[in-house]
């Protein structure tokens, strides 16, 4: 993780996990600021754009279903579909993904990357008509939640709403033709140290 600035990795990794731990961006350059060295909130921001977050784990792992839902998230004046699928057991977040739209094309696109990344399993879902329409074309088995898979995967997807809901209220893309990528490397982040800290919790 390389700044213009030349900020020493360790820092830079205190820094944002300061943040994703649930401070605030000037909280965490403050915290930042009076323990090891002096940043601002920009410099987290920037933190957070410039490191390449690594892919989710390809590595395969036991898996018993993929329970998934959606939900709407403000980017900007912007609203936007967020994909999330978790697994039961150890409830890691295994893909996410964000869209304009909602339909059985997005739901189908989402489920193939989750395929070559953990192989083929049954789907939990809601029940919206996109999922059993692109599990029937991918072949894969579908079922409504249960009570229990209902909790687990609405919780997760109040914690990462409750994360993004000031997410690009004062950084908006003002690139033309803006790809989200800066929405995108967010949520990598953001996954990566909420995966780690389940593991860390075992």
């Amino acid at each position: 993780m390389n700044t213009r600035n030349r900020t020493p990795s360790e820092y830079i990794g205190y820094g944002l996990y300061l943040y994703f731990s649930g401070l605030s961006l000037r909280r965490a350059s403050e915290r930042l600021s009076s323990c090891f060295v002096k940043r601002n909130h920009v410099s987290i921001w920037n933190w957070i754009q410039k490191y390449k977050p690594k892919k989710l784990s390809n590595k395969r792992k036991r898996i018993e279903e993929y329970i998934i839902d959606e939900t709407i998230i403000k980017v900007g004046s912007d609203y936007m579909w967020l994909w999330i699928a978790i697994e039961p057991e150890d409830r890691e977040i295994l893909g996410i993904n964000i869209s304009l739209e909602r339909n059985m094309f997005v739901t189908e696109r989402f489920l193939s990357g989750l395929i070559k990344a953990h192989g083929e399993h049954p789907v939990s879902t809601d029940g919206g008509t996109w999922y059993p329409q692109a599990c029937k074309f991918l072949k894969l088995d579908h079922h409504l939640h249960s009570p229990f898979e209902k909790s687990i995967i609405e919780r997760t997807m109040q914690y990462v709403k409750d994360r993004t809901e000031c997410f690009d209220n004062y950084f908006p893309c003002n690139k033309k033709k803006c790809k989200l990528k800066h929405v995108i490397n967010w949520l990598n982040l953001f996954v990566g140290y909420h995966n780690k800290e389940l593991k860390t919790l075992k």
